[in-house]
């Protein structure tokens, strides 16, 4: 692994920012302890960053409700080395940040009675989902609802922080991101997902150019722009190949997963096929890396417990790919049984310990609920 110096935060510093974040401050972290754009500012693209990369999932999404400008917030100032953005459309075609269009779990819109007639039964990629959605509202409908909790009987300190803020588009975040930049001297790097882009293109609202056209906007389009793109659908990679040169990553499910635009296009290729040298071949002539499940760089035994990692990190490596898996979170009822403390399946078992062993395998980043557990449990490895 050699994309960089490693420039993790100090201990001192991390838990400086998390123990503001649990009394709801703002930390700015000093120069140079997040984000790896250069002491001036310049570009030095993807390889240039922290080995280990910690990617905040959906934000510190661990302390505040996913896929909120607090949310985003606090993982940057946390030291987070990147900010995850999931993108969906409404009905007027903007793009907004949720980790899925059914929005129900995330939002106060079951409690709007102005938006009772909204609720309805979809299928979105195969699964048959009642509730309320991106595409059936304007984007000042959606302005008017509160995001809240997705997991409030796992982290019910989160709700703390219910109807604290909006549904955020992908532009505004563009906007927070130059002005956070600015502040801090340094570009803030953002990996955004295309999600259910095949099924969207079917109503109309196809992702790829409407991203294309935000990236180009706010100059994240070339190679060496602070962005990551990402998808469970390869082709929705593909198109945004032919669009802008910003870095793209693949992202793996189980094995016998068969990606929903394989299926639609009656390819008959699962997860499997594309972690052989030769499906990983094939992902890197258009793509810059993959983002597998955790569970494909080390399988878990019967009883969830780790078993012995897979040949996926070296055989990546060989073709020329980053591997960012996902997803690492502190509580029990994630971590792997031999990781568990207690019986409390909300409370935090070894995250450490369970941090320390798929770094061990090679990888070049992790996604994490916990960015200031992450960047730590980096901080450890680089050291070692």
């Amino acid at each position: 692994m050699t994309q960089g110096a490693h420039r993790t935060p100090a201990r001192r510093t991390v838990l400086g920012a998390a123990g503001a974040a649990v009394l709801g401050a703002s930390t700015v972290l000093p120069t140079g302890a997040a984000h790896a754009a250069g002491a001036d500012g310049g570009r030095r693209g993807f390889r240039s960053l922290p080995v280990p990369t910690v990617i905040a999932h959906r934000g510190a999404s661990g302390y505040r409700p996913e896929h909120t400008l607090g949310s985003y917030q606090l993982a940057l100032d946390m030291g987070a080395h990147v900010i995850e953005q999931d993108l969906v459309p409404t009905k007027d075609g903007h793009l907004v940040c949720r980790h899925e269009n059914d929005i129900t779990g995330t939002t106060d819109v079951a409690d709007r009675p102005e938006f009772a007639s909204r609720r309805t039964t979809k299928s979105v990629d195969g699964t048959s989902l009642t509730g309320w959605f991106t595409e059936d509202f304007t984007l000042a409908e959606l302005k008017t609802l509160r995001a809240k909790e997705r997991i409030p009987g796992t982290r019910q300190e989160n709700t703390l922080y219910d109807g604290r803020w909006e549904i955020p588009t992908f532009e505004e975040v563009l906007r927070w991101a130059e002005r956070e930049g600015r502040r801090r001297g340094q570009e803030v790097w953002l990996h955004v997902e295309t999600k259910h882009p095949t099924y969207f293109r079917s109503l109309g609202l196809g992702l790829e150019e409407r991203l294309a056209r935000l990236l180009r906007r706010y100059g994240r389009h070339r190679a060496d722009s602070p962005t990551f793109l990402q998808s469970f659908e390869p082709t929705s990679m593909q198109r945004m190949a032919k669009l802008v040169s910003t870095p793209r990553v693949v992202l793996l499910w189980t094995p016998d997963d068969r990606p929903w635009d394989f299926r639609e296009a009656g390819d008959p290729r699962t997860v499997a096929d594309l972690i052989t040298p030769e499906g990983l071949a094939w992902i890197a002539s258009y793509a810059q890396g993959i983002g597998p499940l955790l569970d494909l760089v080390i399988p878990k035994d019967k009883d969830g417990r780790l078993g012995k990692p897979t040949t996926l990190v070296r055989d990546a490596h060989a073709k020329g790919l980053i591997l960012h898996p996902y997803t690492h979170r502190n509580e029990n009822t994630f971590l792997p049984a031999d990781f568990r403390r207690g019986t409390d399946p909300a409370a935090y078992g070894d995250s450490f310990g369970a941090l320390k062993t798929y770094l061990a395998t090679g990888i070049d980043g992790i996604f994490s609920d916990n960015p200031d557990t992450a960047l730590l449990a980096a901080a450890d490895f680089a050291k070692a």
